[in-house]
């Protein structure tokens, strides 16, 4: 597998929101392969999510990798970063975005802010830590009534 072909820190971790945006508009899970992603994370990289998210765990390597994104595929219907800044550029990128998502069980829109700290290695993505302002607010906008 050859890395892509940007390898700034900013720029893979463009390249992957841009693929993610693209797996989950196809209809995430069954529909989209998990490829286009695969190639902008490294082969032992790690998903950190907090536990409480319908998707929270630590996902590790393309296999878990590829879980994880299936499980968010699941969950959102749509999940578009409509503002990004990045606050440090480094091997270690940290970008503050706001999401507008709508939940594929429910249909409820949610529109939050969430920090990433994505660290790039080699052109490619070796860890992922998302920290979401409100997870509460995020896993009941995805439960169905009763849950």
């Amino acid at each position: 597998m050859t890395n892509p072909s940007p390898t700034g820190p900013v720029d893979v971790l463009l390249g992957m929101y841009a693929a993610e945006t693209e797996y989950l508009a196809a209809g995430g899970p069954g529909r989209a392969p998990f490829a286009p992603l695969a190639r902008f994370f490294a082969p032992d990289a790690e998903m950190h999510q907090a536990e409480t998210l319908p998707y929270g765990g630590v996902w590790r390597g393309h296999e878990g990798l590829a879980r994880f994104f299936l499980e968010m595929g699941r969950t959102w219907e749509a999940f578009d970063m409509v503002e990004r800044e990045f606050l440090a550029t480094g091997e270690t990128v940290v970008v503050r975005l706001r999401v507008r998502a709508r939940a594929r069980a429910t249909g409820r829109e949610l529109d939050f802010p969430v920090l990433q700290a994505v660290t790039v290695k080699d052109g490619r993505i070796t860890e992922v830590r998302p920290f979401y302002w409100d997870t509460r607010a995020v896993a009941d906008a995805c439960a169905p009534p009763g849950d």
